[in-house]
């Protein structure tokens, strides 16, 4: 193994935390995959990876190696790309994570034309709102709506789409149709928060070129798209 491959051998152990998920991925033996790190190691002169029977960490210089190599790897593939003439099949395995709502309205629907011209291609779709953990959980790219909060993720916008408050015709017809911020005092927000336990942010409110959040009280609290929409199609509340 060259050791361009070594250094792409070593990234994907290093992101999944795991010899066998990263032969796995890279369809090889366990045991290449373990030998192309260790001789990079002793090339390097230098210990990239505690391996534990549990788990496998990297180093401080792990850390240091890892940061340099992805970069290194992310150049390579971009500079290849701009030799390759016309549109190519794809190939070799893809994990990404996006929201439920987005995989259901904008994704599926494509999908089968996008694996019939991509034939060679495996993709393994996760759907979750939650904030998922690119490098622990061994996702590729993740597609999120909103702003970006870890500013060590580089992420490249795809597109925007308008959001509106709404509530069930049942609901306004118990409570009325607000008029103002100060009506909705006498209003039920279905709280959605990626994870539960975490603090909601309430009604967020436009304001020149951000938003605050308005505190609202509210009986429920969801944690996915689905039931977001199917709690305010029951007349729970405004979502």
């Amino acid at each position: 193994m060259n050791r361009l491959d070594a250094m792409q051998t070593f990234v994907r152990v290093a992101e999944l935390g795991s010899f066998t998920r990263a032969a796995e991925g890279l369809d090889l033996p366990k045991a290449s995959v373990s030998t192309a790190v260790q001789q990079l190691e002793a090339a390097l002169g230098t210990r990239l990876l505690h391996r534990t029977t549990r788990r496998v960490e990297l180093t401080q210089d792990g850390r240091a190696f890892y940061e340099r190599a992805k970069d290194l790897l992310d150049d390579m593939d971009e500079l290849q790309a701009l030799f390759q003439r016309g549109a190519q099949a794809l190939r070799g395995r893809l994990r990404v994570d996006m929201p439920s709502g987005v995989a259901r309205n904008f994704i599926l629907p494509r999908l089968p034309q996008f694996l019939e011209a991509h034939p060679q291609l495996e993709l393994e779709l996760s759907s979750t709102d939650r904030r998922v953990d690119l490098v622990r959980e061994g996702f590729d790219c993740v597609l999120r709506v909103g702003t970006l909060g870890d500013s060590s993720l580089i992420a490249r916008p795809l597109g925007a789409f308008r959001i509106a408050n709404v509530a069930s015709p049942a609901y306004l017809r118990r409570h009325g149709v607000p008029q103002t911020l100060e009506d909705l005092a006498g209003h039920r927000l279905i709280h959605y928060v990626p994870t539960l336990g975490a603090r909601p942010d309430g009604f967020e409110v436009r304001e020149g070129q951000g938003h605050r959040s308005l505190p609202m009280a509210g009986a429920l609290t969801v944690n996915n798209a689905e039931a977001y929409q199917g709690a305010c199609l029951a007349g729970l509340g405004i979502i």
